[in-house]
């Protein structure tokens, strides 16, 4: 069975190397929609896939660092990167470019991370990301499958190679959680009391 939670921010950009003039050298912003679709085959407790309000935890402060920041793929001209930090403060430094198709990889990568390092509580199966679709435009959108996530052709992600403004991460519940991730440590999901009797 699958589930879908949307996802919605606002964020600036620049895509080198593209076919379009506007978009390789000037910066500019979309309205992105992010699907973010999970997979299991069997139900918990409460007979969900995964109550939708867990995702309002580690996986929405993620999503939401990206909101009304500006985006930089670290390979970029040096003064283009020191103006991005210099004049605003939520910032993300990215190891690929922000283009829709990697904005799906490196969402469906940070989120399955998080699922992966998270304890569950009320009788979740096997949890999975099946994909991210991320709608960069009302017309457009890339969907991303675990295939293209490990897909080192289309460049290598690494907990490590991503970098998070100090104003992104204050604004986070938990201001340690991108460095609780790259440490492998665990998050918790909420004890459930159950009011009616569950098997198992």
């Amino acid at each position: 069975m699958l589930i879908r939670k949307l996802f919605k921010f606002e964020n600036a950009h620049i895509v080198r190397n593209c076919t379009s003039d506007r978009c390789r050298r000037s910066i500019h912003g979309h309205s992105y929609q992010v699907e973010l679709i999970l997979e299991a085959h069997r139900l918990d407790h409460g007979q969900m896939v995964y109550d939708f309000g867990l995702l309002k935890g580690q996986i929405r402060d993620i999503i939401d660092s990206f909101d009304h920041a500006i985006c930089f793929w670290n390979q970029d001209d040096e003064g283009y990167i020191a103006s991005c930090k210099q004049y605003s403060a939520r910032w993300i430094s990215l190891p690929v470019s922000p283009s829709a198709e990697q904005f799906s990889r490196f969402f469906f990568f940070l989120a399955d991370t998080i699922l992966r390092q998270t304890i569950t509580h009320n009788g979740e199966g096997d949890v999975t990301v099946h994909s991210v679709i991320v709608h960069e435009t009302a017309t457009g959108y890339a969907q991303c499958f675990r295939a293209d996530v490990e897909n080192e052709q289309m460049g290598l992600l690494k907990l490590q190679d991503f970098e998070f403004s100090e104003q992104v991460q204050i604004e986070w519940a938990d201001p340690q959680m991108f460095e609780k991730m790259k440490q492998g440590l665990t998050f918790e999901n909420p004890l459930v009391e159950h009011s009616v009797r569950v098997d198992g």
